[in-house]
C-alpha cells in the first residue's frame, strides 16, 4: 500500500514538472535568453542530498546551474537551524536577494529545509519578507515541482510547511555534487530528542527506507560512475527498527558490501549508546566500508551528558571507544563536542578534556552551545557566560590539535589508496583526496585523475591532512 501511495506521489510531481517546463520553455522564448537557478545549502549532508534532488528538478524543468545568486533568476536556500548563527545568516542575505529581486522582474526566491519548520520563522517571512515566493519545510521537499507551478499560476506567495510525512520519494531527478560520489538516504527524522537539539522537532520522527529501495539506488548510482556512497541518517544505528519486517544496521552494510562496482561505502552519523559489535565487525569483515567512524560525544561529563538526554556516560563512551578499537585497532575515530552547556563546570569542561586524551580523536569538531528555541535546554538555568565559554573553547580546541596531532602521524611514511576529489585550492598543480579513514591528502597530479582511486604515498604529516607524491604503476 505505502509502496503504491508512493508511486502516486511520484507519478504527481513528474507531472508538475512536466507543467514547469512548458512554462519556462515560453518564458525563455519571451526573454531571449535562458533562466539559471542557484540552489545554496545551510548545514550537515542531509542538506546537501536535500539540495542535489532541488537542483536535479530544477535542471530537469529548464534552469542552467549558476553559483551567482545575484545572475539567477531562482534563488532557493536549503536552510538549517541547528545553529543561531545559521538562521542569522540567511536573514542577512534575504536583505540582499530582495534589492536583486528588484533588478529583476523574473526572479522566483524560495527557502526550505530545517528552519522553516520553524512556526516563527515563517510567520516572520510571511510578514517581513513578502518578495519571498515559496516557503516549505523538511517534509515536502519532494514536492517543490508542485509549489512552484502553484505560484506562477497563482501569482501569489505560497507557503506549505507539513508537520509530518509517512511518503519517502526517492526517484525525482537529481543533480550530484560530484559525479563519483554520492549520499544516500537511509532513513530521516531522529527519536533520540537530546535536550539541545531541534533536529527532531523539524525532521520529525525516525522513518527508515526499504533495504531494496537502498539497494536500487546505490546500484544506479554505480552505473552511472559512483564510487562511494555516504549513507545518511540522523542515528544510523536505530536504521531498520520502523519496518514491517525490520533489518539491523550492521546487515543493511553487509547487504551494500555485496553490490559490484561499488569501491567505498561510507556513514553518518551513529550514536554511542547503540552502536553494537555487530556493525564494527561489519565494517572489519568488508573492503569496502571504510576505516572511519564519526563518534559524537557533545561532553565527557556524565552529569552533563544525562542533563543533555544522551543516555550514556562518561564511562561507557570510552568502553564503546575500546570496543571499537579493539575490533578495528587503525580505526580513525572522529568526534563533536560541545563547550558551554547550560550549568557547565570547570570540573565538567575537564572531563571532557579528559575524554579526548582519553579516546585519542583523529579530529574534533567543537561547538559553542547554541541556544535554539523550543529545545528544553533553552530553557535551563545556570547558561554559562560568554568570556568563559570562549576560554574553555579555545583550551579545548588546543588539547584537541596537541592530541589528533600527534595520533594522525601514524600514517606517516605509508602508502596508501586515496580517492581524488578536486584541484587543491592552495597549491598550484596539486590535486586533493581523501584515504579511507576520512584524512585529506594533497599532492602533485593533474586534474585527470579526479574521481578515481589511486596509491599515495604520504610524505608529511601537516596536523588534520599530509603531503605526499603519487606512487607510479
Amino acid at each position: 500500500m505505502q509502496e503504491h501511495k508512493n508511486a502516486n506521489a511520484l507519478e504527481e510531481q513528474l507531472y508538475y514538472i512536466g507543467e514547469c517546463k512548458k512554462y519556462l520553455e515560453k518564458k525563455t522564448s519571451e526573454i531571449g535568453r535562458p533562466l539559471y537557478a542557484c540552489v545554496h545549502t545551510f548545514g550537515c549532508q542531509m542538506n546537501a542530498r536535500d539540495s542535489e534532488k532541488l537542483l536535479g528538478v530544477l535542471k530537469e524543468i529548464g534552469y542552467l546551474e549558476t553559483e551567482d545568486e545575484d545572475m539567477s533568476d531562482f534563488v532557493i536556500y536549503n536552510t538549517c537551524t541547528v545553529r543561531e548563527n545559521a538562521n542569522l545568516k540567511v536573514y542577512g542575505r534575504l536583505g540582499h536577494l530582495k534589492n536583486v529581486k528588484k533588478k529583476n522582474p523574473h526572479m522566483l526566491i524560495a527557502m526550505c529545509g530545517c528552519m522553516m519548520q520553524e512556526p516563527d520563522v515563517v510567520e516572520k517571512i510571511r510578514e517581513s519578507y513578502k518578495f519571498v515566493d515559496i516557503v516549505f519545510g523538511t517534509f515536502n521537499i519532494y514536492e517543490m515541482a508542485k509549489l512552484i507551478y502553484n505560484r506562477i499560476t497563482s501569482g501569489s506567495q505560497v507557503i506549505d510547511i507539513w508537520e509530518k510525512t509517512k511518503d519517502i520519494v526517492e526517484e525525482l531527478p537529481t543533480q550530484r555534487k560530484y559525479p563519483f560520489k554520492s549520499g544516500v538516504n537511509i532513513m530521516y527524522g531522529c527519536n533520540n530528542f537530546c535536550t539541545y537539539c531541534i533536529v527532531p522537532y523539524v525532521r520529525g520522527r525516525e522513518i527508515s527506507r526499504e533495504p531494496k529501495d537502498i539497494i536500487m539506488e546505490i546500484e544506479r548510482l554505480v552505473k552511472d560512475g559512483v564510487k562511494e556512497v555516504m549513507l545518511l541518517g540522523q542515528n544510523v544505528d536505530s536504521y531498520g527498527k520502523t519496518l514491517d519486517n525490520p533489518v539491523t544496521f550492521a546487515e543493511l552494510l553487509r547487504e551494500i558490501d555485496k553490490i559490484e562496482g561499488l569501491n567505498r561505502i561510507r556513514f553518518m552519523t551513529p550514536h554511542p549508546k547503540d552502536i553494537s559489535e555487530d556493525i564494527v565487525e561489519a565494517i572489519r569483515d568488508s573492503d569496502k566500508i571504510c576505516n572511519h567512524i564519526h563518534f559524537p560525544l557533545q561532553s565527557g561529563s556524565t552529569r552533563l551528558l544525562k542533563l543533555m538526554n544522551r543516555k550514556y556516560t562518561k564511562e561507557r563512551y570510552l568502553e564503546q571507544v575500546e570496543m571499537i578499537r579493539r575490533i578495528l585497532p587503525d580505526v580513525s575515530i572522529t568526534t563533536d563536542i560541545i563547550v558551554g552547556f547550560p550549568g557547565e563546570t570547570e570540573e565538567d569542561f575537564l572531563d571532557t578534556v579528559d575524554v579526548v586524551r582519553k579516546a585519542k580523536f583523529d579530529s574534533a569538531y567543537t561547538f559553542i552551545y547554541s541556544k535554539r528555541t523550543g529545545t528544553p535546554a533553552a530553557k535551563m538555568d545556570n547558561q554559562v557566560p560568554e568570556d568563559v565559554v570562549k576560554d574553555r573553547f579555545n583550551r579545548l580546541l588546543e588539547v584537541v590539535n596537541e592530541v589528533s596531532h600527534e595520533h594522525i602521524k601514524r600514517y606517516e611514511g605509508k602508502d596508501m589508496d586515496v580517492l581524488v576529489e578536486g584541484i587543491d585550492d592552495h597549491e598550484e598543480g596539486y590535486v586533493t583526496g581523501r584515504m579511507t579513514n576520512n584524512i585529506l591528502v594533497h599532492f602533485k597530479a593533474d586534474e585527470s585523475l579526479i574521481g578515481k582511486i589511486v596509491t599515495v604515498h604520504l610524505d608529511e604529516c601537516k596536523g588534520f591532512y599530509y603531503m605526499g607524491r603519487l606512487k607510479e604503476d
